[in-house]
């Protein structure tokens, strides 16, 4: 077996077009982000730009799931981002015309999260379709590392485009999106139809229940949803940046990539190197280390420490995104992986977008600096309290399918 994925065009396609998507939202990240802070100078607004892109993710998690079991998952991927090129196109319209308002963005954040709703799972499911199921947690790794670079390039390049125009960086990212759709539109990808089962409640909940009677998958969902729920602090980068840092758009570009340096390294690291042993209790350090390099972000004053911490929890939370993928890909049968997929996207959602939505909250009530140390120390008790509850998890030494 050839295990250079590269020498598969199949995956080849596919990881390009993930390149092309995850750019132009990396992009549309910074000036969604930069746009409502220098409308509203509000934390609050802030976070809600991430409730606005969850509660759609969250009122959406069982039909997509059942959607990307049911249909072909490259169809789905290929209208979500003609989906997302559109809404894109009005933020750059707004833009354009001067008639941008919170209220736009708002709505769009809504549609975006409503189409990511329905990518995410389908992406998930669709890979373990183009590679040996051997191969799986190298393609894993390497789809996270060419993210993580785009998360490195998008943002900076987002922070110098946005120096020209909100319009000019909006008007990039739709091309982004559509040339996704067009490469997706050429991958050989050989669907097999389902009879098509009834709607009902059974099929619809069957990834919850998959998921809550498996402690491995539960306990490594639940520990990344709360880590990053208490830990996170993306949406207040752009506070960060401005009043505690003193930098501008591209300081808060550097910021928002500084993550992703750490998690290239690590995941390009663990495409070579893939973990064999004791994956449970590496998971759970790495979601400490997480946690630690958060409260040291928190206490950051100078720009060159805060980018180091980030680099650090980059690093750590790619240790733990390529255990949790792995786990969740091989443990579940195919005909299940879209509504299992759809049940981990809202546990992601919930730690991101709605993640965001508490680190405005919390920033408003006691400060931008309390409310990321005390997210860090909360990640630590998660971890401390998740080794206890999940054993199994704990216990776990292999990433194979039946393995203890």
């Amino acid at each position: 077996m050839d295990t250079n994925l590269f020498r598969h065009p199949t995956f080849l396609r596919f990881w390009i077009s993930q390149i092309a998507s995850s750019l132009a939202f990396q992009m549309l990240t910074v000036g969604i982000g930069w746009q409502m802070y220098s409308l509203t100078n509000s934390a609050m607004h802030l976070g809600m730009v991430g409730l606005a892109q969850f509660l759609p993710q969250l009122a959406l998690t069982l039909v997509v799931g059942h959607v990307a079991d049911q249909y072909n998952r490259r169809t789905i991927l290929m209208i979500c981002r003609i989906v997302m090129a559109a809404t894109v196109a009005v933020l750059a319209w707004g833009s354009y015309t001067q008639h941008i308002s919170a209220g736009m963005i708002y709505a769009c954040a809504a549609a975006l999260g409503a189409s990511r709703a329905f990518e995410m799972p389908s992406s998930s499911a669709l890979l373990p379709n183009l590679v040996p199921e051997a191969l799986l947690s190298r393609a894993l790794a390497l789809v996270a590392s060419a993210r993580e670079a785009t998360v490195i390039a998008g943002p900076a390049i987002g922070g110098v485009v946005y120096l020209v125009g909100p319009t000019t960086l909006y008007s990039i990212s739709v091309l982004g999106f559509l040339l996704s759709s067009l490469i997706l539109s050429s991958l050989q990808y050989q669907y097999t139809a389902r009879a098509k089962a009834p709607v009902s409640m059974e099929t619809l909940l069957g990834g919850i229940r998959f998921i809550r009677r498996n402690p491995v998958i539960l306990g490594s969902i639940s520990l990344d949803m709360f880590a990053v729920l208490l830990g996170g602090a993306t949406a207040l980068l752009p506070i960060v940046a401005k009043d505690i840092l003193h930098t501008g758009p591209w300081g808060l570009g550097l910021l928002r990539c500084a993550p992703a340096v750490g998690a290239v390294l690590m995941s390009v690291y663990l495409a070579r190197h893939p973990l064999q042993r004791k994956v449970g209790k590496i998971m759970f350090s790495a979601v400490a280390v997480f946690g630690l390099g958060t409260i040291v972000f928190g206490l950051s004053t100078q720009l060159w420490m805060a980018l180091s911490a980030l680099v650090i929890m980059g690093a750590a939370d790619m240790v733990s995104v390529v255990i949790r993928s792995t786990l969740v890909q091989l443990e579940t049968p195919d005909e299940m992986r879209g509504r299992v997929s759809a049940a981990n996207s809202i546990f992601i959602g919930t730690s991101n977008q709605l993640g965001e939505f508490e680190s405005g909250v919390t920033a408003a009530l006691l400060g931008t600096v309390p409310a990321i140390v005390v997210g860090g120390f909360g990640t630590l008790v998660i971890v401390g309290l998740w080794m206890k509850l999940f054993p199994a998890l704990t216990a776990r030494n292999t990433l194979e399918k039946g393995e203890p």
